[in-house]
């Protein structure tokens, strides 16, 4: 026995040896599986910021960016589906902008939609990515509602499930976190799997955080890129707009025997609700037309336009002003919005020996300057705006005045952008204003009124902003 006893000792010694280098194998192992998982995962991300970062500077759309990130979290985190929602202008309600094939259902389902799905599975999907959902409801909103990333263990226990009517879908776990650009919410990014794949490690959890605010990084400002971009296309079309619009307007003064005819336009914007047009209505006949168009921009540009064509059409047809703009009126109405209307003044001379008609529609006073006696005086007929009364009580309301104008004599239509101007402290131009520059101006002839005008009005508005389409037109009986 004492022979054999060291041998036993030595061949125990050198079986613990074995057993502890076996473990130790086995650990360098499990180190180097993990440590490799763990240079994967970086590789995948920085492959996804690649990705993501050259997105960015690029024509990529607003669908493939969200694609890219849904799919490149995925990826990275190893989830099984992911989906990205967006709050929508009124910010009341969020929008899928991009859900993975994979994705469980994330919000609340119908009952009927559902009932419907158990017979055509497609009856889910499609629900799932055009239904938007309310920005203060559950997960999504408890998210944006907490302003931080949130790891959910089953999405179909988390609190806010609270009802039979949001318990829909797979046994699912979820990492959901708040997309943040500038201080302002623009969303929320979700990833899942299912609960049989096993829990999101907190490793999971630390990555999704990170990509999750590179996210926002991106999607904020893929949208300032877009906004501004979008804005430069738009002002573009605006301007060539515009250029449309001034052919609209009269290229150069009319050849009026017996008188002379200036006029000008300056809009607030781009696009002008004002207009003035010299018509030849034939046998020695001429129309003048100055029309103010409510509200600004292209809609108000649109009306215009059509008023303009519309009373060009009809015009050489009537026997006086009013007939023409009755027949403008009914042409006009079924197509003017409620809120809309136009006011327009048309002056028409007959002939050179100074007498001319004039008929109003819901305008602002014409001003006439008498040269001997220097009085200036307003000339109202009365008349109903365009587009606001279907024809009959139009055809009522609106009459002719005739007026004899004498050598010296001017005649000045405006539109409201004139005397509702205002200085820096907020104060109107103003009607008597007006009455003193045109009287200034108005025994130097039409041309001299209208700069006139327009001097005065500069110096009194000083570097308070243009609020209206400003428009004038004077003619001068010579």
């Amino acid at each position: 026995m004492e022979y054999f006893l060291p041998f036993s000792l030595a061949a125990l010694a050198f079986a613990a040896l074995v057993v502890a280098f076996l473990r130790l194998k086995r650990q360098l192992v499990a180190k180097r599986a993990e440590l490799s998982a763990f240079e994967g995962e970086e590789l995948r991300m920085f492959a996804f910021l690649h990705e993501l970062g050259s997105a960015i500077g690029s024509d990529t759309t607003m669908n493939g960016l969200y694609r890219l990130i849904v799919d490149g979290v995925n990826r990275v985190v190893a989830a099984r589906g992911g989906a990205l929602y967006l709050l929508d202008e009124t910010r009341a309600n969020l929008q899928p902008k991009y859900l993975s094939a994979a994705c469980p259902p994330l919000v609340g389902v119908p009952l009927e939609v559902r009932k419907k799905a158990e017979r055509d599975p497609r009856a889910l999907e499609s629900h799932l990515r055009l239904a938007q959902v309310p920005a203060d409801a559950g997960i999504f909103g408890a998210v944006l509602t907490a302003g931080e990333a949130q790891s959910i263990l089953d999405v179909k226990a988390h609190e806010a499930f609270r009802d039979g009517f949001s318990r829909f879908g797979a046994d699912a776990s979820a990492l959901v976190a708040p997309l943040r650009h500038g201080g302002r919410d623009l969303g929320v990014l979700a990833v899942t799997r299912h609960l049989e794949d096993g829990p999101f490690t907190p490793n999971d959890f630390a990555v999704f955080r990170t990509m999750a605010e590179q996210s926002s990084f991106a999607i904020g400002n893929a949208l300032v890129h877009r906004e501004a971009s979008e804005k430069r296309q738009m002002e573009g079309e605006l301007r060539n707009a515009r250029e449309v619009q001034r052919v609209l307007l009269p290229q150069g003064e009319p050849v009026v025997p017996g008188y002379r005819v200036s006029g000008t336009n300056v809009p607030a914007r781009i696009i002008s609700g004002d207009y003035y047009d010299h018509l030849d209505l034939g046998d020695g006949r001429h129309g003048v037309v100055i029309a103010d168009v409510s509200g600004k921009g292209v809609a108000a540009g649109l009306l215009m336009a059509m008023c303009r064509s519309v009373l060009r059409s009809l015009a050489g047809a009537c026997d006086n002003p009013a007939d023409a703009l009755a027949r403008v009126n009914r042409q006009l109405f079924p197509d003017i919005r409620e809120d809309m209307f136009i006011s327009l003044y048309y002056a028409v001379i007959e002939g050179d020996g100074g007498t001319i008609k004039l008929a109003r529609a819901g305008h602002d006073p014409a001003l006439l300057y008498c040269a001997a006696e220097r009085t200036v005086t307003l000339l109202k007929p009365p008349g109903l705006a365009l587009g606001i009364d279907e024809g009959d009580v139009f055809e009522r309301v609106t009459k002719v005045q005739e007026i004899q104008m004498k050598p010296g004599d001017c005649l000045l239509f405006h539109t409201d952008g004139v005397k509702e101007a205002i200085d820096p402290a907020g104060e109107e131009f103003g009607m008597d204003r007006l009455r003193e520059a045109f009287r200034e101006g108005a025994a130097l002839g039409a041309e001299a009124t209208i700069r006139a005008v327009e001097r005065e009005l500069a110096r009194f508005a000083g570097e308070a902003p243009q609020m209206d389409d400003v428009t004038l037109v004077a003619i001068e009986k010579r």
